[in-house]
């Protein structure tokens, strides 16, 4: 009875706190000035963090298993890998340009977890047989930390999208401009042409979208790499064409699309940005989709929608 407690406490304290936080964050986009407030959101984050954390070890505890083995426990899991992703850059002391794509990711994929429509899948259970391997660690855990990332690059590259082709940028130039006056770089010789607001936070979008990006591909490879190992032992082959293999072959051949293309410079950009924004939907269709449809060697993680 205790585990069980302790892990819907945590539950709702990270989802409470990531609300407050989220709510937080559209204040202090629009009230500039608040720099308590922001110093607050982040103090949220961390302890929505720990909530998470503390979460995932109860869980680890009571079941003896990494807490992976189902759409539920992945949902948390994943709302932990972006937690991950948003303090790395605070961690290193850059700017946190990721925030305005971490924070409501976190908060709709922890909104869901904890919704009545995973209930069945709320309490522990024993592992398949085809879960019962060392392998489960390794193989899920980085499949599920590649589609934290990549989740995050194609939303940057989205939101370039949106930037580049949008008419009005006042919205976007304000804080541009508000960050620019406080740079000590910019103080001297600050650019007053029209589009160079515009043209900063492209090229910071487009930069930060190729670095996330390709860190999620190099985790997504290592993952694809472990499940053939994996799939060979449980079920004698390296591949099955199995409808979860295939969309990761799919969404591991759009983001080598989009690495390739940004070599090329007439590519580089917005055609690039536009092949990531793909690799968004086709991301969602091989996590949450498949499970879905509940077809294929790995159903296991299936589900069905409460009538």
């Amino acid at each position: 009875m205790l585990f069980p407690t302790l892990e819907h406490i945590l539950t709702h304290i990270s989802f409470s706190t990531i609300s407050i936080v989220i709510t937080i964050h559209l204040i202090t986009l629009l009230v500039r000035e608040l720099g308590g407030l922001r110093d607050s959101s982040e103090k949220g984050m961390i302890a929505t963090f720990f909530s998470i954390t503390g979460f995932l070890v109860s869980r680890w505890a009571s079941s003896g298993h990494f807490p992976l083995s189902n759409l539920y426990e992945s949902l948390i899991f994943l709302s932990w890998a972006l937690y991950i992703l948003h303090m790395i850059p605070k961690i290193q002391n850059f700017k946190n340009d990721l925030s305005t794509i971490t924070t409501p990711s976190t908060i709709l994929t922890q909104g869901f977890a904890t919704s009545g429509l995973l209930t069945e899948m709320h309490q522990s259970t024993i592992l398949v047989p085809a879960l019962q391997s060392q392998w489960l660690m390794m193989h899920v855990s980085m499949m599920l930390l590649s589609y934290a990332t990549l989740l995050c690059g194609s939303l940057l590259s989205a939101a370039l999208l949106i930037i580049r082709f949008r008419k009005n940028l006042d919205f976007f130039n304000e804080i541009e401009y508000f960050y620019a006056k406080r740079s000590a770089l910019k103080s001297t010789f600050f650019p007053s042409f029209p589009n160079y607001y515009k043209y900063q936070l492209i090229e910071r979008l487009d930069s930060w979208s190729y670095r996330v990006i390709s860190l999620g591909f190099t985790l997504l490879t290592i993952g694809i790499l472990c499940g053939a190992v994996w799939a060979n032992e449980a079920w004698g082959s390296y591949w099955n064409w199995d409808p979860k293999e295939t969309w990761a072959f799919i969404t591991w051949t759009i983001f080598a699309i989009y690495l390739h293309s940004r070599t090329n410079p007439n590519w580089k950009g917005t055609n690039a940005a536009f092949v990531a924004s793909i690799g968004f939907l086709i991301i969602w269709i091989c996590y949450f989709g498949i499970n879905l449809l509940g077809i294929g060697l790995h159903s296991y993680g299936s589900f069905t929608l409460p009538i």
